[in-house]
């Protein structure tokens, strides 16, 4: 598999985030225990998700007795993401090693290298992470599995234009040890016109990694971790071009991190839309791009639904940290708790 290099660095960041910018030791703890010694949450109440969806963790992350468990009609889940039914995989290596635009790496344990403007891979069950530094590639209908642990990639994107990743099946092969790093990654921070689409994305400790482009249609679940980790579903680092998290179910067991993070890493962060999504867990379910960077703008957080199912407030903290009601453009609108009520302005 191919894995961050020395040249990657720039774009790369793996620090933990709690309630004051850090996750609080004996919340790294729990959620680490939980990973060993927790009560599975039914998955059959996870909207027919696949077997090994999420569970619940120790008490620091248990969630109420009366807090609802089901993804809510309109979400995605485990029955209309992925890879779409009926679809015939062909085997790779085994039955194709090549197409055009792209040629199976066996070094490293073996990685998919798409280098063609325009390649198409479709219907396709890939042992390996897929490492893109094509244009306007498309993944269609693929089953990427890849050994994980370290800052393991199932998709990577290197210096790409209009990538389009849509209903495919992504993971590492457990949720501890064997969890990839990141889903689905923009290595360098400059990648265009991206598409994330109906995708099944799970036993990664950083579902999405993106800075811009649209990411809408998935079911981020499972999410795994080992101590070192922090633990995010859709996560951006900085960047002003725009951005759309819209749709998707992200569900995040740990106490820590989040479901969506806006991060300040590099710079400020803008013209971000999160819009529409079925969120739970992590310290706080969403971070809202403030910062030491400077002050945030036009970030628009409307029409989600907040779900208690892992903690009574949402996340470990509470729904939100980081959102600047004053910033120029900023909105917060529409918000709610699974059970109807707002959740307030922070």
């Amino acid at each position: 598999m191919r894995t961050n290099d020395t040249q990657d660095t720039a774009r790369n960041t793996r620090r933990p985030r709690g309630p004051l910018g850090r996750t609080p030791t004996s919340v790294i703890a729990a959620s680490a225990a939980s990973l060993v010694g927790a009560a599975a949450l039914a998955t059959s109440a996870l909207a027919a998700g696949p077997a090994g969806a999420a569970t619940t963790s120790t008490a620091a992350t248990a969630r109420p007795a009366a807090a609802a468990t089901a993804i809510p009609a309109g979400f995605p889940n485990g029955t209309n993401t992925g890879v779409q039914a009926g679809t015939s995989l062909k085997n790779v290596p085994g039955q194709v090693k090549s197409g055009p635009g792209w040629t199976w790496v066996t070094a490293g344990g073996g990685y998919a290298n798409v280098t063609g403007n325009g390649a198409n891979l479709s219907g396709l069950r890939i042992p390996g992470n897929v490492d893109i530094s094509g244009n306007n590639v498309t993944l269609t209908n693929d089953s990427i599995t890849v050994a994980g642990g370290g800052d393991t990639y199932g998709v990577d994107l290197r210096h790409t234009a209009g990538v389009t990743i849509e209903h495919s099946s992504i993971e590492g092969t457990n949720i501890t040890t064997g969890r990839l790093g990141e889903g689905i990654k923009d290595v360098y921070g400059d990648a265009t016109g991206t598409q994330v689409l109906d995708n099944n994305i799970q036993k990664t400790d950083t579902a999405v990694q993106v800075y811009q482009g649209t990411i809408a249609g998935n079911y981020i679940h499972n999410l795994g971790m080992v101590s070192t980790d922090h633990v995010n579903g859709i996560t951006t680092n900085g960047d002003s071009q725009p951005l759309t998290i819209q749709n998707n179910t992200i569900l995040n067991k740990f106490g820590q991190t989040d479901a969506i993070g806006l991060f300040q890493d590099f710079s400020t962060v803008s013209n971000v839309t999160v819009n529409d999504n079925f969120l739970a867990g992590g310290a706080y379910t969403l971070y809202g791009g403030e910062g030491s960077q400077g002050q945030s703008s036009n970030i628009k957080v409307t029409n989600n639904q907040f779900s208690t199912m892992y903690f009574p407030k949402g996340g470990a903290y509470g729904p939100v940290a980081y959102f600047d009601n004053a910033a120029p453009g900023n909105t917060w609108s529409g918000n709610a708790w699974s059970n109807g009520q707002t959740v307030p302005k922070p």
